[in-house]
């Protein structure tokens, strides 16, 4: 059996996507090349490692312990050429990074920024995710680092504190429901569904953590209009459009405009988790990175 890095990367590309399409455009390859790939693996195994179905393609039993494997072996020839980076000038290491929405707006541009400076020779690509999927993914070795909200069960990572991230009600401060709180400073999520919400983009990680919390009370927020950003919905609500729930941290930088209530819920009061799955395995660069953001979480 002959398997090469292409046909490894392949088979990731296309588990990952769902789709043997998507992975071969993925893989930069032709749709018949990489079509032959996979039935190539598969007779030298002599055993399937795709289901294809009407809605793509999954990995077998079979396939999910190649993707394991796969993934094993090329995070080890990455970090086998982030050691050899030190002794080859122009060779680019790179992180994957994934962040849920408040780390990624509130706190990683001013974290990073000093680290992208100093490390002219990394990449980072940086994606969005909600923290349970992030913890997923890290966890089969599909990425290097996570940040995460430490609500979600994460006991199979290591984990170093990031920030505090509490997550709090905003509204103007004509807003009815600012007078109907008057001195209150915690209110229940479930007492505060009823007016209209100025939510964030419906894609968010952080609009599907609202919307399931909501869920889970048997409610559903009622949102009136999605915006792009924590600072146009702080603006928004400012004008008395609506209510939102927002990170204290994007919160506070309009305080002067806004009624800021804390949340009594427990799972408002979250904390941001740096998670990884084996600092010690990962790539020298990587573990640069993950000792600068504990750093910059000492200096907060």
């Amino acid at each position: 059996m002959r398997f090469d890095l292409t046909d490894l990367k392949l088979f990731i590309h296309i588990a990952e996507s769902g789709s043997i399409t998507a992975g071969a455009e993925r893989a930069h390859l032709a749709l018949p090349s990489a079509s032959a790939r996979i039935r190539g693996m598969e007779e030298a195994l002599n055993v399937p490692l795709l289901q294809r179905g009407r809605r793509g393609a999954e990995p077998t039993e079979a396939g999910r312990t190649l993707l394991q494997h796969a993934r094993s072996i090329t995070r080890q020839v990455e970090t086998m050429h982030a050691e050899l980076a030190q002794f080859a000038s122009g060779l680019k290491g790179q992180v994957r990074l994934l962040c849920n929405t408040s780390a990624i707006t509130e706190f990683l541009p001013d974290a990073l920024a000093a680290f992208l400076t100093s490390h002219p020779q990394l990449n980072i690509n940086l994606e969005e995710g909600m923290s349970r999927e992030i913890v997923q993914v890290i966890a089969d070795g599909a990425a290097d680092i996570g940040i995460i909200s430490d609500a979600v069960d994460h006991t199979a990572l290591q984990t170093f504190p990031f920030r505090d991230d509490p997550l709090v009600l905003v509204m103007a401060r004509s807003h009815p429901l600012a007078h109907q709180l008057k001195q209150r400073r915690h209110i229940a999520f479930a007492e505060a569904l009823d007016p209209d919400f100025i939510g964030l983009n419906g894609d968010s990680a952080f609009q599907q953590n609202a919307n399931e919390q909501a869920a889970r009370l048997g409610r559903r927020i009622h949102t009136k209009i999605r915006l792009l950003s924590f600072e146009a919905i702080c603006r928004m609500t400012a004008s008395g459009a609506g209510v939102a729930l927002l990170p204290e941290a994007a919160a506070r930088r309009s305080a002067e405009q806004l009624r800021i209530v804390k949340l009594s819920d427990e799972w408002a009061d979250r904390k941001l988790l740096i998670c990884v799955r084996d600092a010690d395995a990962l790539p020298v660069y990587a573990r640069e990175l993950v000792a600068a953001l504990r750093r910059d979480h000492s200096s907060s």
